[in-house]
């Protein structure tokens, strides 16, 4: 198994996202920032539903991961994206270091 996570990481593969030649206009982006965007918006929406980790996320993005979940505010996401279930956890956690 060794070298297999590196593998994983290090092989890429591409997606092309079809969209309106005024998308960017409509956007206020360039067509190089909405480049840039789409990936990042992807990576938050993953990120946001449980699909991806931070740190996956983050180099979907293309960026840090400190960098990443900095922007998440941009847009309205959270960067500490817990369950309910992970939430009432912690919480017990919490109570029982309290004594």
């Amino acid at each position: 198994m060794t070298g297999s996570r590196e593998t994983l990481y290090t092989c890429t593969k591409q997606a092309v996202i079809e969209y309106p030649s005024g998308l960017p206009e409509l956007l206020k982006l360039s067509d190089l920032e909405l480049a840039h965007e789409l990936p990042f918006l992807a990576a938050a929406k993953l990120y946001e539903i449980g699909r991806l980790s931070s740190g996956k996320a983050a180099r979907l993005a293309g960026m840090s991961r400190m960098t990443f979940l900095r922007e998440l505010d941009r847009i309205g996401v959270p960067a500490i994206n817990l369950r309910d279930e992970q939430i009432e956890a912690e919480i017990r956690a919490a109570r029982e270091l309290a004594g």
